[in-house]
């Protein structure tokens, strides 16, 4: 799966995670691993003039989502055959987005997650509009969201766990290293 990362917002963010938070999402929902992605971090003067253009919505706001016109059969991970395609974009404004983790009480990072995959679920043919739509596309994203967590969670103990041993067995000489040649 290609995903590509554009950081232009002039907010230092980690573009590892966020293209690993979609990488997980488009995996739980089983996009061809051929599908390629493009995520943009934008400024908030440019995310509005987005959001004017193409929403005809005024001021900024934290994710849009470009999908590709042609990939009507492949947006739904229930759609009879998908093949591999270009997705299409995400647009996520960090400035925008700090307000929103601040009232939510988490970080940037997590919100940025949680805009990464609601852009993922849109890309997909999912959407809001409608109270049954949002519930299955907010419940959607709630459940990538907390696998996605647990998976970081894991292999953060697995990491710990891995630097703890080696320590230890750096301690007790069990290493692997010779040992240095006394004088």
């Amino acid at each position: 799966m290609s995903i590509e990362i554009a950081n232009e917002s002039g907010v230092n963010v980690d573009e590892v995670s966020i293209v690993s938070a979609a990488r997980f999402a488009l995996d739980q929902m089983e996009v061809s691993p051929l599908a390629e992605l493009s995520v943009l971090l934008v400024t908030l003067d440019v995310m509005e003039e987005l959001h004017e253009r193409w929403m005809d919505l005024p001021g900024p706001t934290d994710v849009m989502a470009f999908p590709m016109d042609e990939l009507e059969s492949t947006r739904r991970p229930d759609a009879a055959e998908a093949s591999p395609a270009l997705l299409g974009d995400i647009v996520l404004c960090p400035a925008f987005a700090k307000e929103q983790a601040r009232s939510a009480g988490h970080s940037l990072l997590d919100e940025l997650h949680l805009l990464t995959v609601h852009g993922v679920l849109h890309l997909l043919g999912y959407d809001h509009a409608e109270p049954a739509e949002e519930q299955e596309m907010f419940a959607l994203q709630k459940r990538i969201l907390g696998d996605f967590r647990a998976a970081v969670a894991q292999v953060q103990r697995r990491d710990a766990q891995r630097d703890n041993d080696e320590r230890l067995l750096g301690a007790a000489g069990l290493d692997g290293r010779p040992e240095p040649e006394a004088p």
